[in-house]
C-alpha cells in the first residue's frame, strides 16, 4: 500500500516540486507549478500550495486558495491548481490532493469549496464531477466554475 503525504514547500522540496510535470496533452489546462509557486509567493496570507508525495516520492502538486475577502464568491475558499505527475496519474494522488484542501477548508470553517476547469475534451471536468463538484451556472474567464459542499 503506498502512502500518501501532503507536505508544505519548502527550499528542501521546491526544487522537486518545480520538477513535477502534467502530460504533455494536459498543459493546456494547468499552469507549471513554478507559475503557482510565484502566485503563492506573492499571496502568502492566501495561497496554500501543497507537494503530494507517494512513498516519499513527488507525485502531485495541489494548490489551494483561502480568501474571505475575495471579490468573487468562488475565489473564497477552494482549489486553483492540480498537478499530477505524468506517468502516475489514475493512481489516487489527484484525489488525495483535493481532499487535502477541503480537509483544510473544513478545519477553518469553510462550508463549501470551488474549483474551475476549462471545459474541453481531455480536461480534468471528468474527474472534478466524479468527485462531487457539481457547476454553479457561473463562468470566469471561460472556466466553469465547479462547487462542492463541505
Amino acid at each position: 500500500m503506498t502512502t500518501l503525504t501532503a507536505e508544505k514547500i519548502t527550499p528542501g522540496n521546491v526544487a522537486a516540486a518545480c520538477q513535477l510535470a502534467v502530460e504533455p496533452h494536459q498543459k493546456a489546462f494547468v499552469a507549471p507549478v513554478a507559475v503557482s509557486l510565484a502566485e503563492a509567493y506573492t499571496q502568502p496570507e492566501i495561497a496554500w500550495p501543497r507537494l503530494i508525495l507517494a512513498d516519499g516520492e513527488p507525485a502531485a502538486f495541489v494548490m489551494g486558495g483561502f480568501n474571505p475577502a475575495a471579490e468573487f464568491d468562488f475565489f473564497r475558499c477552494g482549489i486553483w491548481r492540480l498537478n499530477v505527475g505524468a506517468g502516475v496519474q489514475g493512481r489516487g494522488y489527484g484525489r488525495f490532493a483535493v481532499e487535502t484542501v477541503l480537509e483544510e477548508a473544513r478545519r477553518r470553517g469553510h462550508k463549501a469549496a470551488t474549483v474551475l476547469w476549462i471545459p474541453a475534451e481531455g480536461g480534468p471536468e471528468e474527474f472534478y464531477l466524479k468527485l462531487g463538484f457539481r457547476p454553479t451556472g457561473q463562468t470566469h474567464h471561460g472556466e466553469i466554475v465547479g462547487r462542492i459542499e463541505l
